[in-house]
């Protein structure tokens, strides 16, 4: 859950750095690829302990909550996976239809 004052903070933040002297400059911290590998990582390890865990439920190793809640974390990244997919092909499409 997003904490309202920490969501706060962030804006000000990235608003502090867009509107200072270096905002045309290089920008510190990891690029957006770089971000996008993680949360790619990120979303395979999900899926990847969900499907343990349902193996391990299959032969009777693992508690039925923990089970629900990989399966339950898991589709929702698939989610949201599906939906950043669609908004770069929208975009993408988009792109293409500009003129020249």
């Amino acid at each position: 859950m997003v904490n309202p004052l920490s969501a706060a903070t962030a804006y000000a933040n990235t608003a502090a750095r867009a509107t200072g002297p270096k905002a045309l400059g290089p920008t510190e911290g990891a690029s957006f690829g770089e971000v996008l590998e993680q949360a790619a990582h990120s979303a395979i390890g999900t899926m990847q302990k969900s499907e343990t865990m349902s193996a391990q439920a299959a032969i009777g190793k693992a508690d039925l909550n923990d089970v629900v809640q990989a399966v339950t974390n898991a589709e929702v990244t698939l989610q949201t996976v599906t939906a950043v997919r669609d908004k770069v092909l929208n975009a993408y499409q988009e792109i293409l239809r500009m003129p020249m």
